[in-house]
């Protein structure tokens, strides 16, 4: 499970994130939404412990990023939003790398990387190097590296971007069975076709702040929407009037 209490983090004058607050739940898909600019990507860093937050605090499992960060980097499974691949390795020695910094020995870091590699369709990719890998090659190379340990929780920035309708339905398929097994799975995207398939809960973070969580259907309600995108929009619209001071 991941805790967000009052996250704040600030670059100069801008405020990126102003007292975010959440819970993703194990067994659970949660969903992170917002626009350009919002704060999300902040957010996400510090979760993963990429920044310090100015204030506030996150725990995932009960453990704390300030007062035990390898811990949390060991019970999370990262895919960034930038990729970051070793180039000159192949698509299975950038898995397998990953998989010993984790602590895995040798015999099961091929294995895992065996089950990632045949799971996401990454047999024809496995034994090439992936520079110049299309952004598809690239983001399932990075989604197995950082499920290669086996994490109990899982952030994933944008994981479907670049791939192609049938990438994204393993993708989609290879989450339910994540969350099926108790994992907790943290999603940010723009797709509303993909939270709709995928969330069980969805935050809306829009100026560096959680302006509504709650199921679809909740959202929906919330905003006299019957169309998920339509009360994103509603939603969105509301908090930028209300960050303007009620300016029309």
């Amino acid at each position: 499970m991941i805790e967000l209490h009052e996250l704040r983090k600030s670059f100069g004058a801008v405020r990126a994130v102003d007292g975010v607050s959440f819970v993703a739940r194990d067994g659970q898909i949660t969903g992170l939404l917002g626009p350009n600019g919002a704060g999300k990507t902040t957010t996400l860093r510090m979760l993963y412990t990429l920044m310090r937050p100015d204030a506030g605090t996150i725990e995932v499992d009960g453990r704390s990023t300030a007062e035990d960060p390898l811990a949390v980097r060991r019970l999370l499974g990262v895919l960034p939003d930038s990729r970051g691949l070793y180039k000159r390795l192949t698509a299975r020695e950038n898995i397998e790398y990953f998989a010993a910094l984790q602590g895995l020995d040798r015999g099961e870091a091929r294995a895992r990387a065996d089950w990632l590699i045949e799971t996401l369709g990454m047999q024809d990719l496995a034994a090439r190097r992936t520079e110049g890998f299309s952004q598809g090659e690239r983001v399932k190379t990075a989604i197995a590296r950082a499920l290669v340990h086996g994490p109990r929780n899982v952030v994933l920035d944008e994981p479907t971007n670049g791939l192609d309708v049938m990438a994204t339905r393993s993708l989609r398929e290879f989450l339910r069975r994540l969350k099926g097994e108790g994992r907790c799975v943290l999603l940010s995207t723009h797709l509303m076709q993909e939270v709709a398939a995928l969330c069980d809960r969805i935050v809306i973070i829009a100026h560096g702040r959680v302006v509504a969580e709650g199921t679809a259907d909740e959202l929906r309600a919330v905003a006299s929407e019957a169309n998920l995108e339509e009360a994103f929009m509603h939603i969105i619209a509301a908090a930028d009037k209300s960050s303007a001071g009620g300016a029309p």
